[in-house]
């Protein structure tokens, strides 16, 4: 997951829990789109630094880092993290997103996954490096997108399993 105070580290190399994992050049991203799957077949997709959603095995969405915001999925609901410094400490705190956000957030996603699903299916991409080589993620990506469900729901816990 990125890291709130700077931009995140080299994903293709240091992302071990990705087992499967690919960075590609898409056209309409500034940035690569880091694609990574676990061995449990959970899926993580980085869009450059922001936005970054996060998928369980069951194509439920887990995790997200939007606009700043680190959101987790707690009880079919997205919570908000945002951390607050004070002189001595960092604290987290949590904000419930009301049902519109979420459905606001979730189309938006939508939109990010119907754009890398149109650029795979096209063949309007690049690979730029991949773990292991010649593994074909972009392939595993797509056939993901496919078969994923046209609204994607939001999970029960933030856990990968």
């Amino acid at each position: 997951m990125a890291r709130l105070e700077s931009d995140r580290e080299d994903l293709l190399r240091e992302a071990t829990a990705l087992v499967e994992r690919a960075e590609l050049r898409l056209p309409g991203y500034e940035e690569p789109v880091v694609c990574g799957f676990r061995r449990d077949g959970a899926l993580s997709l980085f869009f450059g630094v922001d936005p970054v959603y996060q998928f369980n095995a069951a194509r439920q969405l887990r995790r997200a880092f939007i606009a700043g915001r680190l959101l987790k999925a707690e009880q079919g609901r997205l919570v908000a993290l945002t951390r607050k410094r004070s002189v001595t400490q960092v604290s987290l705190v949590r904000d419930e997103l009301s049902a519109d956000e979420s459905a606001t957030l979730l189309i938006a996603m939508q939109g990010h996954l119907n754009r890398l699903r149109e650029a795979l299916n096209g063949g309007s991409f690049l690979v730029q490096g991949e773990v292991p080589s010649g593994g074909n993620v972009a392939g595993r990506v797509l056939s993901w997108l496919e078969t994923s469900p046209d609204a994607i729901e939001i999970a029960a816990r933030p856990n990968v399993g």
